[in-house]
C-alpha cells in the first residue's frame, strides 16, 4: 500500500472480497496540506471513477464505494489510488475480487514408464476464481504410508509431475487440494495401480510409402515405443488418415499389434496424411485396458497418379485410345456374361464395378496385410493369399456370384 506522511491509510487495507460484494474506502487528509476533501479524485486500475461514486465525510475526509465488484483483472489485485487534484498519489491499495475454489473435477493420471506418474485435473465448473488459487496434488499409499505432495507443476496448468520412488503392485490413492483467502475444496479421491495407467510416446519413425503402382493404396510402418522395450505387453495401435484438402480423419481401429499395415481404398493421385498411435495393453499381467498414446506427427504421402499425369511421358495418339478401349470394353462383356444374368440394360454403374473388380485383380502376391475396407488372409494348406471384398449393391441386375468373392493370388 502507498503511503504518505501526511495521508492516513484505509481503513480496509487490501480487503479480499467474493464476486458481487460492495466496498467502501476512505482516505483521510491532513489539515497541514492545505487541501480540502472535495478536491480529491479516485481510479482504480488507472481509470478515473466516476464522480458520482464519492462522498465528502469531512473537509479531510473522502470516501469512494464500489457495488456489485467483478472479478480482479489480475490475480496480483485491483489497484484502487486516491489522488489530489494534480494528479499526485495520496494513497491506494490492492483490493482482491473473486470466489473460493470449487470441487477439482476430471483428475486424470497416467505413467509412461511405470516410474513416473502425471496427473492432471480441471479447476471446478466455473474455473477460474480470479484470485492466487493454489492447488496440491496429493497421494499414498492406499493402506500405508505417509501421504506426500506432488512438487513438480511446471508443466501445463492443473498438472503435476512425479518422477520417481513410486512403487508397483500396489493401489494408490490420489487427490487434489485446493485453496485461496476465500476458502478451499477437496476434489475426489482416485484409487490407481501404476501397471494400470501406463501410456507411451507417440510410434516413432513412421514411414508411409506407396504400394508399387496401386493406384488405391498406401504402406504405413512405424517404430514399437522405445520408453518400454524392457517391459512385457501386448501393444495395440490406431491408424488415422486424412486427404490434403480434408480436414475429417478416418480412423482404423483394429490396426492390430504388428507395427506395418496398407491402407486400401484410396483415391488415386491425392496426398494423404497419416498418424499412430499406441496403447500398451497387459503390462506385466494387467487386465486394464490401457491409455492411448498421443497421435504422432502427421507424416505424407500420395497415391500413383499425380506424376503421370504431369510427368514427361507423352499422351496417347487417338488411334491408341481407342485400340485401348476397344479392349476393355472386350474384357467388361466377357466380364459381365461370366458374372451377371438377367441384366436388361447395361447402366454405368455395372461399368464402373467391373473396373473395381479389375483393379483388384491386379493386385500384387506380395501383399501382407490390408486396412480399412477389405482384408487379407494366408492360407497355409495352399500357400496362397484369399481376397475378400463386398460385392456392391448398385447393380441392377442378380449377380451369379455369391455374395463375397475370392480371388486366389498364387506365390
Amino acid at each position: 500500500m502507498l503511503k504518505n506522511d501526511l495521508v492516513q491509510p484505509f481503513q480496509l487495507p487490501d480487503p479480499v472480497l467474493r464476486i458481487g460484494s460492495s466496498l467502501t474506502a476512505v482516505c483521510t487528509v491532513s489539515a497541514e496540506l492545505e487541501i480540502t476533501a472535495r478536491s480529491l479524485y479516485w481510479t482504480l486500475n488507472g481509470r478515473r471513477l466516476a464522480r458520482n461514486t464519492y462522498r465528502v465525510l469531512s473537509p479531510t475526509e473522502s470516501s469512494v464505494t464500489l457495488h456489485q465488484l467483478n472479478g480482479s483483472l489480475q490475480q496480483s489485485g485491483d489497484n484502487l489510488v486516491c489522488h489530489r487534484s494534480n494528479g499526485e498519489v495520496l494513497a491506494g491499495s490492492c483490493i482482491y475480487v473473486g470466489s473460493p475454489p470449487e470441487k477439482p473435477t476430471n483428475l486424470t493420471c497416467w505413467s509412461r514408464n511405470t516410474k513416473d506418474l502425471s496427473c492432471r485435473w480441471s479447476p471446478g465448473s466455473q474455473g477460474e476464481t480470479f484470485i492466487n488459487t493454489k492447488y496440491v496434488l496429493k497421494y499414498k499409499l492406499k493402506w500405508y504410508g505417509k501421504e506426500k505432495d506432488c512438487e513438480d507443476y511446471t508443466g501445463q496448468p492443473y498438472m503435476c509431475y512425479v518422477p520417481r520412488d513410486l512403487a508397483i503392485f500396489t493401489p494408490y490413492e490420489v487427490w487434489v487440494d485446493a485453496s485461496n483467502q476465500l476458502g478451499s475444496a477437496t476434489s475426489d479421491v482416485v484409487t490407481l495401480d501404476i501397471l494400470d495407467v501406463v501410456t507411451t510416446d507417440p510410434p516413432p519413425d513412421v514411414l508411409v510409402s506407396r504400394v508399387g503402382e496401386l493406384e488405391d493404396q498406401l504402406s504405413v510402418c512405424w517404430g514399437s515405443p522405445p520408453a518400454l522395450k524392457d517391459y512385457l505387453f501386448q501393444a495395440k495401435y490406431q491408424i488415422r488418415y486424412r486427404m490434403e484438402e480434408s480436414d475429417e480423419w478416418k480412423v482404423i481401429d483394429d490396426a492390430g499389434n504388428q507395427t506395418s499395415c496398407q491402407l486400401a481404398g484410396l483415391r488415386a493421385g491425392t496426398v494423404y496424411f497419416v498418424q499412430v498411435r499406441c496403447n500398451p495393453v497387459g503390462i506385466y499381467g494387467s487386465k486394464k485396458p490401457g491409455i492411448w498414446s498421443d497421435w504422432s506427427h502427421s507424416t505424407a504421402a500420395s497415391t500413383p497418379g499425380i506424376e503421370r499425369s504431369h510427368g514427361g511421358s507423352c499422351d496417347l495418339k487417338p488411334s491408341e485410345h481407342n485400340s485401348t478401349l476397344r479392349k476393355e470394353l472386350k474384357q467388361f462383356f466377357g466380364w459381365m456374361r461370366k458374372h451377371s444374368y438377367g441384366c436388361t440394360d447395361v447402366s454405368i454403374k455395372l461399368y464402373d464395378q467391373w473396373r473395381v473388380w479389375l483393379q483388384k485383380a491386379q493386385k500384387t502376391h506380395d501383399q501382407v496385410r490390408l486396412c480399412g475396407k477389405a482384408s487379407a488372409a494366408i492360407q497355409p494348406s495352399t500357400k496362397s493369399l484369399v481376397w475378400r471384398t463386398r460385392t456392391l449393391s448398385d447393380i441392377r441386375c442378380t449377380l451369379s456370384e455369391p455374395t463375397q468373392w475370392l480371388l486366389l493370388l498364387w506365390h
